[in-house]
């Protein structure tokens, strides 16, 4: 039996309505509520949530995934929050318990403090940027990927806690030219092949 934690990072602001993001949150909890070996939990931060109740799922979770819009170049400020919260209450609380350096030689080993070792999480962010933006010569990100680049500050985060990434996966120009229908059916395919072949 495996415990799969979904986080929905979007939240209410200005013009945005969250519904791709939405969509695949349900599809998370549809996908894995059908597989007799999981057990889930989910959080949506537009709803709110309760600080020690969520580090508390953190450690009950096997598996994390994030779903995340991007704003501004970086996760929307609520769910930025809520990781400052629940991390800051996991200290010495069971998520981490320094920052893996020691006084008798300080300048090594650091961000090996995190006591979620064994654990694995999946990140899905979707962005306004075409593919392009990325992969192209001169274009607006200089070919650097959404993990190397905007988005590295987030595996940094997950790793100093000692998780491990399974996979990623960026959803593209989703605000103008969204094909949302068989973006979602990537996404399935995408927890097929990361899932189905565990149960």
């Amino acid at each position: 039996m495996k415990n799969v934690l979904i986080i929905n990072g979007w939240h209410s602001f200005s013009e945005a309505k969250g519904q791709f993001n939405k969509s695949l949150s349900t599809l998370s909890t549809s996908f894995f509520y059908a597989i007799e070996n999981y057990t889930v939990k989910t959080t949506q931060i537009n709803d709110g949530y309760d600080i020690e109740k969520e580090v508390l799922k953190f450690t009950w979770a096997d598996v994390i995934i994030y779903h995340t819009p991007v704003w501004w170049f970086s996760i929307p400020f609520k769910f930025k929050k809520y990781f400052d919260e629940v991390l800051t209450a996991g200290y010495n609380n069971g998520l981490w318990i320094s920052d893996g350096r020691s006084s008798k030689n300080p300048k090594i080993n650091y961000g090996t403090g995190g006591l979620l070792s064994g654990k694995q999480y999946i990140l899905t962010s979707s962005w306004n940027a075409p593919e392009e933006a990325f992969t192209m010569t001169d274009e607006f990100f200089d070919q650097t990927s959404v993990d190397k680049g905007v988005l590295s500050g987030f595996h940094a985060m997950n790793k100093y806690l000692g998780m491990n990434l399974i996979d990623s996966l960026h959803f593209h120009d989703v605000e103008k030219n969204a094909d949302v229908h068989e973006e979602l059916k990537k996404y399935n395919l995408f927890l097929e092949k990361n899932f189905m072949a565990q149960v």
